[in-house]
């Protein structure tokens, strides 16, 4: 089955998207031209607005990884890929209340800011070197999936990926993180278009919504609650929103290119508002992304390309159900294109500004704290050039690569989720000391590249991620044999931890890391010392027991382990003075109150009725 290549239309249309992308970068550049200082370039002055700011989270996360590889998983493997629903709404919950308060109050520019504030330059150090290579190798993957699907297109590989490095790189260095949001914005609407036009052409071809769903329906597309509790199977109901939600936090919740866009708003409650709108736009893009899934299955039931050897990889199904359903209408599949590389472009150009960010902020003012605003600036935008560079690199390498859906997520895991258990032991526990962040760190990552590099290594058995059946009944195949490729065997001689610890569900890997690293965490500060809670600016502290123990004032003062909560003078001095200077003008403050308070905190300890702290003295 041969589908029809590119023409002259479906180029200019994509180039369209590219040039007013540019464009952004220009306007804004000549815009805030005026406007020289690091802080305007890094997070826009702090003045952004909910609106774009959710539509810039949405892009920049639902990038080439969903548009493409979403739907072929669906197509595969079934709708289960829905019950994200659940994951995005816990993860958007807890990122907007409880670790987006804690850096929006801190007044931190990067997230790894906080690391310093709460343990010591050591895990700040750490946590900015981790974050940067877990970044360059997410986009490694990501850019892959893009370039190499759209190879059954015609689409020139080295040319789009020049291109969306060149594009990318220039409004980021022209316009900073205003030109990005902009762009996001714009690149959303793209991207909600291209799945739109596609869903409304696919489903009129193969008998309207009715008959697609009823073709799901036959092909089992549609079992999506599956309560098996079993750890190694590979999508079921408790992978998908346990392990999901772990995964998808360590992207969010800590994540420099969030929280970045986050704190440029010019207000905690535009943060939150952010969040929250962002979440509609999340839920739109995986809608759509499933419905195209079980259309594209609809629309092949009876003729597999990929099992017929049409293509060489479940990624360039999606590039080539566009290709083959739009073949009499040209033009139209340059928009689907243009909606696959806005996420790749918002991807790519939100995580060169977070990267130039982290880096001036956390390796290149601590090396020269004393730079003038002018060189700054500069500086910032010099590091944009350079990570824009690495990152294009990055994409010529990942195109000679295959399949890379379930590794994007893995990576994410493995690195994000003992990044989670890390500030989660900052901002929940009181009592971590910096070993046991820097300890719990170590053994969370350790823990997860073990379960993930094994996973890559030794593959699950086939038992474990089957997927559904899939006919090539009416396709005319060049060799018989290629309907037997989808069941892959497993190689001979396996360890025993091959089809146990390795065979883990990709989506438990976040979870792995992030639970390992928060329980290190807590057995090396008790082994070495817990932090003392007077020491520490309630404003890095979020009081979550307080949820738990309402009723009792007395409880919460005494599982506060000591951080002054209930100072009004702290409140106001953190109120105005939330940056850097303001915390460790605080801590000294904090340091010299301490004997007053440990009397007072005594004091009220000796009159609960918790009959273990009757005898404290």
């Amino acid at each position: 089955m041969k589908v029809k290549k590119f023409v002259a239309w479906d180029y200019v249309v994509f180039a369209a998207l590219f040039l007013v992308c540019a464009s952004i970068g220009v306007f804004f550049a000549v815009k805030e031209r005026k406007k020289k200082t690091s802080k305007e370039f890094l997070v826009g002055g702090k003045q952004m607005t909910c609106g774009p700011i959710a539509f810039s989270l949405t892009t920049s996360f639902m990038s080439a990884v969903t548009v493409l590889g979403t739907p072929s998983e669906v197509y595969r493997y079934g709708a289960s890929f829905v019950l994200f629903f659940l994951s995005y709404a816990l993860v958007i919950i807890f990122t907007a209340e409880l670790f987006l308060p804690v850096f929006y109050r801190s007044g931190i520019t990067s997230t790894y800011e906080y690391l310093e504030l709460r343990f010591n330059k050591i895990v700040r150090l750490a946590a900015t070197l981790i974050y940067i290579l877990q970044t360059m190798i997410s986009l490694h993957f990501a850019n892959h999936l893009v370039f190499f699907g759209f190879t059954v297109t015609g689409f020139d590989l080295w040319g789009s990926v020049v291109a969306t490095g060149m594009v990318c790189t220039f409004y980021c260095t022209l316009g900073g993180l205003k030109a990005v949001v902009w762009t996001d914005a714009f690149q959303m609407i793209v991207m909600v278009v291209g799945f739109v036009t596609v869903l409304i052409r696919g489903t009129t071809l193969n008998g309207g919504s009715t008959k697609v769903w009823e073709v799901a329906y036959e092909g089992s597309r549609l079992n999506i609650f599956d309560f098996d509790v079993d750890p190694l199977r590979r999508h079921t109901f408790w992978t998908i929103v346990i392990g999901g939600t772990f995964t998808w936090l360590g992207i969010y919740g800590v994540n420099q290119s969030t929280i970045q866009r986050c704190i440029s708003c010019k207000s905690e409650k535009h943060a939150k508002l952010a969040l929250y709108l962002n979440l509609l736009g999340l839920w739109t893009v995986l809608v759509c992304a499933v419905f195209c899934g079980l259309v594209m299955y609809s629309h092949y039931k009876s003729c597999d390309p990929w099992t017929a050897d049409f293509i060489s990889a479940p990624d360039q199904l999606m590039p080539y159900f566009v290709m083959d359903i739009f073949s009499s209408m040209p033009g139209v599949p340059g928009l689907f294109v243009a909606c696959a590389f806005s996420g790749t472009l918002s991807t790519v150009a939100a995580s060169i500004n977070a990267l130039a960010t982290v880096t001036f902020e956390d390796l290149v003012k601590k090396c020269f704290p004393s730079l003038s605003e002018k060189i700054s600036t500069w500086i910032s935008k010099g590091l944009c050039i350079l990570y824009g560079v690495l990152c294009t690199s990055m994409a010529v390498a990942a195109s000679l690569l295959g399949g890379v859906v379930q590794a994007s997520l893995s990576i994410h895991g493995m690195c994000g989720g003992p990044m989670l258990g890390l500030f989660t032991l900052g901002i929940v526990f009181p009592c971590a000391n910096w070993k046991g962040a820097i300890g719990g760190l170590l053994t969370g990552i350790t823990l997860a590249f073990w379960a993930g590099t094994g996973s890559f290594i030794y593959p699950a058995p086939p038992t474990k991620s089957i997927p559904l059946q899939l006919s090539t009944l009416n396709c005319t195949l060049a060799n018989s044999t290629e309907a037997l490729r989808p069941l892959l065997l497993s190689p001979l001689r396996r360890p025993w931890l091959a089809d146990t610890w390795y065979s883990l569900s990709y989506l438990y890997f976040s979870a792995i890391g992030c639970l390992v690293c928060a329980i290190a965490g807590l057995l090396i500060s008790f082994i070495t010392g817990s932090s003392k809670g007077q020491d520490i600016p309630p404003v890095l502290i979020k009081p979550v027991c307080n949820l738990f123990c309402f009723w009792s004032e007395r409880l919460k003062v005494f599982l506060w382990c000591g951080v002054q909560h209930d100072n009004l003078e702290v409140k106001r001095r953190a109120a105005f003075s939330p940056g850097v200077s303001g915390l460790r003008s605080s801590l000294t403050s904090h340091k010299e109150r301490a004997p007053h308070f440990l009397a007072l905190l005594l004091t009220v300890c000796r009159e609960t009725t918790l009959p273990h702290l009757s005898g404290i003295s």
